[in-house]
């Protein structure tokens, strides 16, 4: 950790008090910051507006947000950058205080070290068991109540797998612990309907963004197991990551030696090629 700031003052500390932490009341993100610039912080700034929205918490300034964020990124080479911001302390129970000051918490994090062959020859992944809950007043966006990951996530303790699908209690394939999934099938590119549950990831429009320039037809619909089967291609994304192709995926039900094989396609190198080097 190379930094905290708390409603812009160099501090480390939260009122125990403060709704975050009892009730997960709250909303954050995660940005990458490559040589003292924040990729794409227009983009995570209107998903933390929309998010403080939805649960009707105040919004911090715009300003005073962003200049936080630029004293941590600024002396970076490479970076994570985390905003939190949450309702504030408030006194016991569910209702939301009459009168409340929300908390914005700025944190930078060295960035993690990731295998070159993440990227070069894919990574490995794994079918969790744990589900995805539905809730449309909560889909799409990154609250603070991460306890369904948290627990995906503890499925595993094998480093040589990157990460864990998982899928909402129809068994419909949703995102990964920490990421956003797409498949290609039949030169299509497909990723999950995020309406009921998900977080819609900011490099998962990335990818849609620059599937339609660059004429790549998609479908954003349901995604059964049955999916993972059919598709020639896997890759999974997020703004720190940015994208890693899929080349195994084990723990898949009915299916002999429970694992399925993928090549890094077309597509996906296609997709890579030009978003890293406008976001890399």
């Amino acid at each position: 950790m190379t930094g905290v700031l708390v409603n812009g003052q160099s501090n480390d500390t939260l009122s125990v008090f403060d709704r975050g932490l009892h009730y997960g009341d709250g909303v954050f993100e995660t940005l990458k910051v490559v040589d003292g610039q924040v990729v794409l912080l227009e983009q995570h700034l209107q998903r933390l507006q929309m998010g403080c929205e939805r649960l009707r918490i105040p919004q911090p300034p715009v300003e005073a947000l962003v200049r936080d964020i630029n004293t941590l990124a600024k002396a970076e080479n490479k970076a994570v950058i985390k905003i939190l911001v949450t309702r504030g302390a408030g006194g016991r129970g569910y209702r939301m205080p009459k009168s409340i000051t929300s908390n914005r918490i700025v944190i930078c994090y060295e960035f993690p070290h990731f295998p070159p062959d993440n990227y070069r020859q894919g990574v490995k992944i794994r079918l969790c068991d744990g589900r995805v809950s539905p809730n449309t007043a909560l889909a799409g966006i990154k609250h603070l109540n991460r306890l369904e990951q948290v627990l995906a996530r503890s499925e595993w303790q094998d480093e040589s797998i990157a990460e864990g699908l998982m899928m909402d209690p129809q068994g419909y394939i949703i995102e990964g612990t920490m990421s956003n999934v797409f498949l290609v099938s039949r030169g299509r590119l497909l990723t999950p309907d995020l309406t009921s549950c998900g977080v819609a990831g900011i490099m998962r429009q990335q990818v849609l963004d620059t599937a339609q320039d660059l004429g790549i037809n998609f479908d954003i619909r349901s995604v059964q197991i049955e999916d993972l089967l059919t598709a020639n291609e896997i890759f999974l994304t997020n703004s720190v990551i940015d994208i890693w192709p899929v080349r195994v995926i084990e723990g898949i039900p009915n299916r002999r030696h429970g694992s399925i094989e993928y090549q890094i396609g077309p597509i996906t190198e296609q997709i890579m090629g030009t978003l890293y080097r406008g976001c890399s």
